[in-house]
């Protein structure tokens, strides 16, 4: 499968509607993100059961920072809508791949009952209001 570009619009989505999504956010100017560009073209011809995406941070100003982007490229990995991973700089390509390896190997069960946990026991820290 092809890398497809995304936008604020079709983030969302794309996001909430596949298993995996490996996001690369990056600009025209950034010579990292061009170096990387090819390896994460190639893992996508590897890997037909992930989406791989592309932000270009400098037309999605908005969505680069709401997803607080501080350095180009950062490679994002939502697996089941749950951000599993993010990380700036440029990887090789076996490092991608121990990525996308790790991403297809988690336990989504234990992933979303620990944020479930975590959900909790933030709502019993807040202080009850209702008085």
């Amino acid at each position: 499968m092809a890398t497809v570009d995304i936008t604020a619009e079709s983030f969302g989505p794309t996001v909430e509607g596949n298993d995996i999504v490996l996001v690369d956010f990056w600009a025209d100017w950034c010579q990292p993100c061009k170096r990387f560009a090819p390896t994460f073209a190639d893992a996508s011809q590897k890997h037909e059961d992930v989406v791989f995406a592309k932000v270009d941070t400098e037309a999605e100003q908005q969505l680069a920072a709401e997803a607080n982007i501080t350095s180009i490229p950062t490679l994002m990995a939502f697996r089941e809508n749950v951000l599993v991973f993010s990380q700036p700089g440029a990887l090789n390509g076996s490092q991608l791949e121990e990525v996308i390896t790790a991403v297809k190997g988690l336990d989504m069960t234990e992933v979303h009952a620990a944020i479930a946990k975590q959900r909790a026991e933030a709502d019993a820290a807040k202080p009850d209001t209702a008085n």
